[in-house]
């Protein structure tokens, strides 16, 4: 039966997957409730574990001209009220093969352009980004990752909507700047990583404002996520063998 293959191929790769964590992961993120307070501060202080990048190593073979402390600046900069990536600089920030690149979304330049002279956020709504965690990656050390959890006010008129004063808070979102050598933003991407905060669906980016004024965008991807028929149907044909093997086993 195909259905049935594809839930056992699934529960194979977590099975799989799960050996990977070995025992002395586990050891990291668990302390024995009999450890000492010593102990456990050891093991939180220590500066790398198997499983980690070893970054000194990754950014000093980097052959990527800006250092990592240079970069994070440049992203800050670029994400400041006078560039805002491109909005209040007219795309001078943009590199020539800039792309913006979201989950259900990819524009090249051009369009990105154009799409931010017709439609701007900050007309209708007081935007606090409140973006933390910068940090370079050090296997791509053009880019630097960062989060935001963004709260907004409805200020003005938005898609046929009058300012009703409404605060929304976008669920949290994990964003990336790529930068080509002479620190011109070659992407920009970003994602929802917690759908299940906020008030916006679970949904980020553009979608989470027509969403949060009642006006939501013509088709799923612009709606709060809702599983398919299809993977429905595999959960609960799942949970239906997990009992038979319950019972099997009783």
């Amino acid at each position: 039966m195909k259905i049935s293959n594809t839930l056992f191929a699934s529960t194979a790769i977590v099975a799989a997957l799960l050996p990977s964590f070995s025992s002395t992961a586990f050891a990291f993120a668990f302390s024995s409730p009999n450890a000492s307070l010593d102990n456990q501060l050891t093991t939180a202080s220590s500066t790398t574990f198997e499983y980690e990048v070893n970054t000194e190593e990754a950014f000093a073979s980097s052959t990527f001209p800006i250092e990592p402390d240079n970069l994070i600046n440049r992203a800050k900069e670029v994400l400041s009220k006078e560039i805002n990536l491109g909005v209040g600089d007219g795309g001078k920030c943009l590199s020539p093969d800039f792309i913006f690149r979201a989950q259900f979304v990819e524009v090249e330049k051009e369009g990105y352009i154009n799409a931010l002279k017709s439609f701007n956020l900050q007309d209708s709504f007081d935007i606090q980004p409140n973006f933390f965690g910068f940090s370079v990656d050090p296997m791509q050390t053009n880019r630097v990752w960062f989060f935001s959890r963004s709260v907004a006010s409805h200020t003005g008129a938005f898609a046929g909507v009058e300012a009703t004063g409404k605060v929304l808070t976008l669920p949290p979102q994990t964003f990336h700047l790529d930068f080509d050598e002479d620190g011109l933003i070659k992407e920009v991407g970003f994602y929802t990583v917690d759908r299940a905060q906020g008030n916006t669906g679970g949904l980020g980016g553009a979608f989470a404002y027509f969403y949060g004024v009642g006006k939501p965008l013509p088709f799923p991807e612009g709606k709060p996520y809702k599983a398919s028929f299809k993977y429905r149907m595999i959960q609960k044909i799942g949970n239906i063998m997990q009992k038979i093997q319950k019972k099997k086993k009783d």
